[in-house]
């Protein structure tokens, strides 16, 4: 028996320091073979400042809006939003026709909601009066086109093709594409394939038998996002484009091509910013109170419980580490009531271990021996334990489906980070603390039981 508790205790200690490595303030995070995994702390609107934005189709009140439709725009945003460099990006439907957008560490509120609201024009540009070397280099900026209709513009603000000083012809719009996927190539390669649509099989099909070795560019909102060149014609409306492609920007293109312009136009009803000195002082004063609140408890187990309070106290640190780690790894954006919920998930394994020793302490008083007195502590402990974690993870599920629903992030926040601690403070309480007392109690081999379990 004691040998299967040492085994469990070197599990432990592994998990303890693989989770210590992973809360690392300057963790270097993942990097092995294709797998990559940056490793940190993130935090949310309301730690760091930034801008939350309500946005809403900007259709009339009593027009149907498709729910398909929606979803796609929720992916255009976000897929917006994400390439940005705000990894901490919140976007999620809210409703039948709004969308909630969290973008903490946004510095420019103005363009960041104008990025947000702007319907998006995807074209296949002719490049073919240039070098394909200088076509390439263009990637990343901005050109002007003959299809003169700016992203987002009314019919009175389409600009006069004979305004502009260089001007590309756009062979088609998005709109003529009919399906968009990732493929490898015999190689190994991966390409991006498409199919058309429409009239646009046979205009596509003059335009690149008529160009070939030519460049095709293809353009998002007047920007170039990939410059292919022509291999062959494309006769049948199927084709791929290759390049210098991992999975996630072959993933990438392919969204922007499937999803390059917003089906539906959306504008902003509702937007605040939050200053990161605020912030920071909220995420000052909380990690003060969840601190002082920590040793608090910390030394309320230890007084009131003696031995088995003080191998609690260890428990809960472990927990600490083991949950923080977990965060990290996910991970998960910690907001002031994400904290919250991590701060309450620490009461659930502290009342764990209370039902425990309560009954393993009636068990002594009761004149049974210290082992059976710990074993019959935690079985008769463990419905309770069982039926109230259990109770709470439901809770958290319908808090979660109710911020995923209407857009309650801070909801969403609680009740993630809530179930999540649950679930490790269940794990300490039935494993960690009760394998620390029974291999130290079997080292110790006190007598003098009132001392040592304040019975």
């Amino acid at each position: 028996m004691k040998n299967r508790y040492v085994r469990i205790l070197i599990i432990i200690l592994v998990l303890l320091a693989v989770a210590i490595w992973i809360d690392l303030p300057n963790n270097p995070g993942i990097h092995i073979g294709n797998f990559n995994r940056d490793i940190e702390t993130r935090f949310g609107l309301d730690l760091v400042g930034g801008v939350q934005a309500l946005l809403e189709a900007d259709l009339p009140e009593d027009t149907a809006i498709d729910a398909k439709s929606m979803d796609t725009a929720v992916q255009i945003v976000e897929n917006r939003v994400n390439p940005e460099g705000v990894s901490e990006a919140v976007v999620q439907k809210a409703g039948d026709r709004r969308i909630v957008v969290e973008l903490p560490g946004e510095s420019d509120p103005e363009e960041a909601l104008a990025k947000l609201k702007r319907t998006g024009l995807l074209e296949f540009v002719d490049m073919s009066s240039l070098p394909p070397e200088q076509a390439f280099g263009l990637e990343g900026t901005r050109i002007q086109t003959d299809y003169a209709v700016e992203a987002g513009a009314t019919p009175s603000e389409v600009i006069s093709p004979t305004q502009l000083s260089t001007v590309f012809h756009t062979v088609m719009t998005g709109a003529g594409l009919k399906d968009v996927g990732v493929t490898t190539s015999p190689t190994g390669e991966y390409e991006v394939a498409f199919e058309l649509k429409g009239d646009d099989i046979q205009t596509f099909a003059n335009f690149t038998s008529q160009n070939i070795g030519s460049v095709l560019a293809i353009v998002l909102d007047k920007e170039v996002i990939s410059a292919p060149r022509i291999n062959d014609a494309i006769t049948d409306g199927r084709g791929v484009i290759t390049g210098n492609f991992d999975v996630n920007s072959a993933n990438d293109l392919a969204i922007l091509l499937r999803y390059g312009s917003l089906p539906i136009p959306l504008k902003v009803v509702e937007s605040r910013t939050v200053g990161p000195t605020l912030g920071q002082d909220s995420l000052q004063k909380s990690l003060i109170a969840g601190a002082i609140g920590f040793t608090i408890v910390m030394l309320f187990m230890l007084l009131y419980y003696r031995l088995p309070g003080l191998l609690a106290d260890i428990a809960i640190m472990i927990y600490a580490i083991l949950a923080l780690a977990l965060f990290r790894y996910i991970p998960v954006t910690l907001t002031l009531p994400g904290i919250a919920g991590f701060l309450l998930s620490t009461g659930s394994a502290l009342d764990a271990n209370i039902l425990i020793f309560e009954r393993m302490k009636e068990e002594l008083r009761g004149g049974r021996p210290l082992r059976n007195s710990i074993d019959l502590g935690w079985q008769r402990a463990w419905p309770s334990i069982r039926d109230s974690n259990i109770a709470t993870l439901i809770t958290c599920a319908i808090l979660f489906w109710f911020g995923s629903a209407f857009g309650a992030t801070i909801v969403q926040g609680f009740a993630l980070t809530l179930a999540l601690g649950v679930i490790v403070s269940l794990f300490v309480a039935l494993f960690v603390t009760r394998t620390l007392m029974i291999l130290v109690l079997d080292y110790l081999k006190p007598t003098n039981l009132a001392k040592w379990f304040g019975i």
